[in-house]
């Protein structure tokens, strides 16, 4: 099998590329202006996720290994800290240029993004006044000449160094030409950072908040003799690890309470500054806050935190956005009666955001009111803000159900969320399972037992490859499988006895479930799809992930190539597979979608000699999601839903407009051809549309 370095893409250098896609969304004029500020807030946002977990882990690495020799994918690790910082400033300079684009062109559409020079005096009193009313009280300020310890910076938070000069040239006692004084002001996250202006002339206005800050500078350092002051943008990223400790004494819940706190004051890896920034001020920066030369220090424009373009003002016009789509229903799913009941007669399959994600909040809340529900079991991975989720379990507990949630207290980012939810469903006498030191919980299953009139007990379930979150649900592509199969929920209902007894490894016929059986299953099916073409059968497998960096995997599926199975791949995100190598993988095609929303689903076809076998999953073919997560893939067993995803997964794999090609080249090049313009997420509304019709 393949042992070159050529072998594979490294996995960060292709999660760049996939952020790379991701800008492009924001170049393409295909795009509604105002999304593709959208992306290009996402790309930003992206990219600060990057540096906090990517970056900080070979970082790790470097800092470990101070000889920088040890290999990450077929690179040294300290190389590898050098090119990621180069992409990124290459990626940043191109990211800029289209911003530039973008607000020359929001011009024809009358809207105006302006800066504190560029003010009218109605809009400089407007400023002025929006200043001191709302912006001054929430302005955290300090002065850097005064304070004894430098201040720690917020984690990802935007900062303007302040340099204010005095002349002492005119002052014969004095031997120096001027006198410096520095000033750090954080620009406040809980204002809006575009401020609209009053219309004028039918024109809209916006100026950031940075702006409006920097047109008020005298009235802050008002008491301050200076000749010149400027204000430059700044900001840090920080190591995102969570560091747990094991005293014994602290309940899991504590643990990560604390080292969630404790990432605000970690390492940074990352320092971002406005290149027009004076030397003496960028040198006076980086020596106080403690910037190392691994640490990634990128020169960046005006403003930085451009996240916040996500929620840039559309001022209410529908033709410069994507129009909203409104979620279908699934066939013959009622909801004015029992889902229960339709459950118990056969499957359904929701697919959102094309479905509406109400049928899950309806089933759960069914299982709230029904008397004859003994027994809820549930993952959490995220939940919305306002969770209907979370309120239907609440709701449930309250009215006598055994409720039972795993909670996933060390889901990325969405720690400290959890932990108030933690607390919600404690306070509602909701039985916690906080899963299993060392892997995280990520499956997406629910089970509901339910006693029949006769005493005995059914099951209903459902298993998703998307979190329980009816906010993510509008714009991230999951199916989710509704079912009453009792030997899949039998299975599941295994899963959940896991998490709560570890040192018992259940066996499954049904259900793919790491930590224990994803690799050897999907190894299994992989052979006899090899087996099959050996013998002249038909044989192909097809698989629609978010990222593929498991090696093992990799090597696998190169080796069903060399054996002649046709293998295509949809691959939203990381992709360390080379496709179309002589000799290695001429028989792999496998492209990447990025598009109007995330595609989040996991799916699974093997040929199986003409009689496909399909799954859906909540694990990529990560070494994390393989080895290091309980994950749940389910098996689709009626016939009309497996032809279902097999006509999605066509569909996806015709588009020509919103698909690009993985290749040696790794150069992101859309797909193109003589076919009809087929974009996928488009036509797989349609293709639902015209199921209701059937």
């Amino acid at each position: 099998m393949p042992t070159s370095k050529y072998s594979y893409i490294n996995r960060e250098i292709s999660w760049l590329q996939f952020n790379e896609r991701v800008l492009q969304e924001s170049a393409d004029k295909r795009v509604p202006i105002i999304d593709r500020l959208r992306f290009l807030g996402i790309f930003s946002n992206n990219l600060d996720e990057f540096f906090r977990v990517r970056y900080a882990t070979v970082k790790r690495v470097v800092d470990n290994d101070p000889s920088g020799k040890e290999i990450l994918g077929g690179m040294l690790a300290t190389d590898l800290l050098a090119l990621i910082t180069k992409i990124s400033i290459e990626a940043q300079s191109k990211s800029l240029k289209i911003l530039k684009d973008i607000t020359e062109e929001l011009k024809s559409h009358s809207i105006y993004l302006i800066n504190e020079t560029e003010l009218s005096s109605g809009q400089s009193k407007f400023v002025t006044e929006y200043f001191l009313s709302k912006v001054n009280p929430e302005l955290t300020t300090i002065d850097l000449n005064t304070v004894e310890d430098f201040p720690m910076l917020k984690e990802s938070a935007a900062y303007l160094a302040v340099r204010l000069v005095k002349n002492l040239s005119k002052l014969k006692r004095s031997s120096k030409t001027q006198e410096v004084h520095y000033a750090l002001i954080e620009i406040p996250s809980s204002l809006n950072r575009f401020v609209v202006l009053p219309e004028e002339d039918q024109k809209n206005y916006v100026v950031m908040l940075d702006d409006v800050i920097r047109h008020c500078l005298n009235r802050i350092f008002f008491m301050f003799d200076y000749d010149a002051i400027e204000a430059h943008m700044i900001k840090i990223t920080r190591d995102a690890e969570l560091d747990i400790d094991d005293d014994l004494d602290k309940s899991f819940l504590e643990k990560i309470s604390t080292s969630v706190s404790n990432r605000k004051i970690s390492d940074p890896v990352r320092f971002v500054y406005d290149k027009r920034i004076k030397l003496d001020t960028l040198t006076f920066l980086k020596d106080k806050i403690g910037i190392e030369n691994t640490d990634s220090v990128i020169p960046g424009g005006r403003y930085h935190n451009r996240k916040d373009y996500m929620n840039f003002p559309n001022f209410g016009r529908a033709a410069i956005q994507y129009a909203k789509i409104e979620p279908l229903a699934v066939p013959n799913f009622e909801m004015e009666v029992s889902v229960f009941d339709q459950i118990r007669q056969r499957d359904y399959l929701l697919y959102t955001p094309y479905h509406n994600y109400a049928y899950v909040i309806r089933f759960l809340k069914e299982a709230a009111l029904d008397p004859k529900v003994k027994d809820i079991k549930i993952t959490i991975y995220r939940l919305a803000g306002n969770s209907q989720v979370a309120a239907a379990l609440i709701n449930a507990a309250k009215n006598g159900k055994a409720v039972t949630v795993q909670i996933e207290l060390q889901a990325r980012f969405d720690e400290e969320s959890n932990i108030i939810y933690a607390n919600k469903f404690k306070e509602a006498g909701i039985r916690l399972v906080f899963g299993i030191r060392g892997l995280k919980v990520h499956s997406k299953i629910c089970v509901i037992t339910r006693e029949t009139e006769n005493k005995s007990l059914e099951y209903f379930g459902v298993i998703s490859t998307g979190n329980f979150n009816e906010s993510t649900s509008r714009i991230y592509t999951d199916h989710t499988l509704f079912t009453a199969h009792k030997e899949i929920l039998s299975e599941t209902l295994k899963v959940f006895d896991f998490l709560e007894t570890t040192y018992r490894v259940r066996k499954y016929k049904h259900l793919i479930v790491s930590p224990h059986y994803t690799e050897s299953t999907f190894t299994r099916l992989i052979q006899q799809e090899i087996t099959n073409a050996k013998a002249g059968k038909e044989a192909y497998i097809r698989i629609k992930m978010n990222s593929f960096t498991s090696y093992k995997m990799i090597d696998k599926l190169y080796k069903a190539s060399q054996e002649g199975v046709k293998i295509d791949l949809i691959i939203r995100g990381i992709n360390c597979l080379i496709p179309g190598v002589s000799g290695m993988s001429e028989n792999i095609r496998a492209i990447s979608i990025v598009d109007k929303f995330l595609e989040h689903t996991r799916m699974f076809i093997f040929a199986n000699d003409g009689d496909p076998k399909v799954y859906i999953s909540s694990a990529d073919w990560m070494t994390r999601n393989i080895e290091n997560r309980v994950e749940v893939g389910v098996p689709i067993y009626q016939t009309n839903l497996k032809n279902e995803l097999i006509e999605v997964f066509a569909l996806y794999w015709s588009d020509n407009q919103k698909a690009r090609v993985f290749s040696s080249k790794q150069d992101n090049a859309y797909r193109r051809n003589k076919k009809a313009p087929i974009r996928a997420q488009f036509a797989l509304y349609e293709y639902y549309q015209n199921k209701l019709k059937v």
